[in-house]
């Protein structure tokens, strides 16, 4: 089991989102995805695993917990707050600054399981994104990526969008950006993989308490909207407050006692690197 630190249980006006984001929705939104992502991937001793886009290190961690002293995990994530909270929490794991579009790998320097969750939709390059993992990947190694189904198909998470659209206008999340498969299929066969198959996954969530979850996905929202990019902090902070408020209401239609519990679905999408000649770079297919 690896070493790692306890995160303070932070009151939510006293944290930074990374904090927030960790105490609040790691465990209940993110590490199930990660548990059934290396279920499928079947990590075995002395696999070198790469988390990509790894935020506060779950996925890492998870890898870590079920490799123990027998592997090599490391994390790259573009975001150096969430860095800091993830060498807080396991301080063996190789935590690397850098950007998916170009990571930061050593000459030569490849893994046998290279992981993306939630990540890919966000990243600016996604077909430089997809040839950095295939450079990443040891012949024979394992590539998951997993990417929400479109929130049309969550409807919890639909209406929670249309009540933020009230105060915003419309807002194109991002976050539901690879919601069908065949694209996401079709960006990996590109960049040099094969065996590309996926996965529509679905799997009830629960959150013991509602009000954080609320505030965090309203963040998101506005973070996400034109208007909230021309807001002033006491405006973004008004129309938050405005729009958890109204949130209240979808979510008593999810209530589980005093948290929520709704249905949620991923894309997980699995894929093994294509042989090429020793000489060629896949960046050069982008």
């Amino acid at each position: 089991m690896a070493a790692t630190a306890t995160l303070p249980s932070y009151a939510m006006g006293q944290a930074s989102f990374p904090e927030m984001y960790e105490r609040w929705l790691v465990g209940p939104l993110f590490r199930p995805w990660a548990e059934v992502t290396f279920d499928e991937v079947k990590l075995a001793p002395g696999h070198r695993v790469l988390d990509i886009a790894c935020g506060t290190g779950i996925v890492a961690r998870v890898a870590r917990e079920r490799l123990g002293a027998a592997g090599y995990v490391a994390g790259i994530d573009i975001n150096p707050d969430m860095l800091a909270v993830a060498r807080g929490l396991a301080p063996d794991i190789d935590w690397r600054a850098g950007n998916a579009s170009a990571l930061p790998l050593g000459d030569g320097e490849q893994f046998d399981v290279v992981v993306c969750q939630q990540g890919l939709q966000f990243f600016p390059d996604k077909q430089a994104a997809a040839a950095e993992m295939r450079r990443a990947l040891a012949q024979g190694g394992r590539l998951a990526v997993a990417t929400w189904r479109s929130d049309e198909e969550i409807p919890f998470f639909r209406e929670l969008r249309r009540v933020a659209e009230r105060h915003l206008g419309p807002v194109a999340d991002q976050r539901y950006g690879y919601g069908e498969a065949d694209p996401l299929e079709a960006l990996l066969r590109d960049a040099g993989f094969s065996e590309v198959r996926s996965k529509k996954l679905s799997r009830t969530i629960r959150f013991e308490e509602s009000e954080p979850f609320l505030r965090l996905n309203t963040m998101a929202l506005v973070g996400m909207s034109a208007a909230g990019k021309t807001m002033d902090d006491q405006e973004r902070k008004r129309v938050i407050e405005a729009i958890v408020n109204d949130s209240a209401a979808v979510a008593r239609s999810y209530s589980d006692g005093p948290g929520l519990a709704f249905e949620l679905s991923t894309n997980l999408a699995t894929a093994k690197a294509r042989v090429f000649d020793r000489d060629l770079d896949p960046r050069s297919l982008v």
